[in-house]
C-alpha cells in the first residue's frame, strides 16, 4: 500500500480505558467521521481469538472508508488478516525483520526517541516514524520524552513522514509548529471525548495549521 504523507496527519491509536457504552469499533468509525487520517489497532491484554476478530472488524470499517489500518506490534496478526502494515517499538522486532515477514508492499512504521533509531528505522525499511513522548503522557508508562530540538532534527535527518506522540491534545499540538512532521499520533485527545466525532474534526484542523506552517 503506497503511504501518501497526507494520511498521516492525524494518526488514532486505539485504546479501549475509555469504551462506555460503546464498542471499539463505534468509536473507530466516529473518530474516521471526525477525520482520522490513519487507525492503529493496539491492544496489550487480549486473547488472540478475540483479538483476531476485531482486527478484521476494524480492517473492514477502514476499508470502507479508504484510511491506512496497522495492528501495533502484533506481526503474525498483522499478516494473518492482511492488514495494511505493522507499527513496532524499540523493545518489540527489529524494523528489518518486520519488513522481512511482512513484504514490501506492506506498511512499516517504527517508533523512535534519537536521531540514531530513527536513521536506523529508516535505513532498515520503515515508511515513517512514530517520534515522543513529545509531551508528558498517561497513556504509555514507558515512553521516553523527546525534545522539541530532537524532534527537529529528526524531521530534518529522514526522507520519511514522522509522527509526533505522546500528550498531545487541541491545547498543545501549536507547540509543535515548525518542527515538520507531518502528522500527530492520539489516543486520548480522541479515544477519552466525550464526542469523539468532534474531538478529531477539532485537532485535525489545529494540526492542519501546524504541518503546513513549516
Amino acid at each position: 500500500m503506497n503511504l501518501d504523507k497526507k494520511d498521516m496527519l492525524l494518526y488514532a491509536v486505539t485504546d479501549r480505558s475509555w469504551l462506555g457504552n460503546m464498542t471499539l469499533l463505534q468509536q473507530v468509525e466516529q473518530a474516521i467521521i471526525g477525520g482520522a487520517t490513519f487507525i492503529q489497532l493496539r491492544e496489550k491484554d487480549m486473547d488472540e481469538e478475540a483479538f483476531l476478530k476485531e482486527a478484521l472488524e476494524i480492517k473492514s470499517l477502514c476499508k470502507r472508508y479508504n484510511v491506512p489500518f496497522v495492528i501495533n506490534d502484533n506481526v503474525e496478526i498483522a499478516k494473518k488478516i492482511n492488514a495494511d502494515g505493522v507499527h513496532v517499538g524499540q523493545s518489540d522486532m527489529k524494523a528489518g525483520n518486520v519488513r522481512e515477514i511482512l513484504g514490501e508492499d506492506k506498511i512499516l512504521g517504527v517508533s523512535a526517541q534519537t536521531v540514531e533509531q530513527a536513521l536506523l528505522a529508516e535505513k532498515e525499511g520503515a515508511d515513517y516514524l512514530g517520534v515522543g513522548a513529545v509531551f508528558p503522557t498517561g497513556s504509555k508508562a514507558d515512553a521516553e520524552d523527546v525534545s522539541f530540538d530532537t524532534l527537529k532534527e529528526i524531521c530534518n535527518g529522514v526522507h520519511i513522514p514522522v509522527v509526533a506522540i505522546g500528550g498531545i491534545g487541541i491545547h498543545n499540538v501549536s507547540k509543535l509548529i515548525g518542527s515538520g512532521i507531518s502528522g500527530v499520533a492520539v489516543i486520548s485527545a480522541i479515544f477519552a471525548s466525550k464526542d469523539i466525532t468532534k474531538a478529531a474534526a477539532e485537532l485535525k484542523e489545529r494540526t492542519k495549521r501546524v504541518v503546513s506552517d513549516d
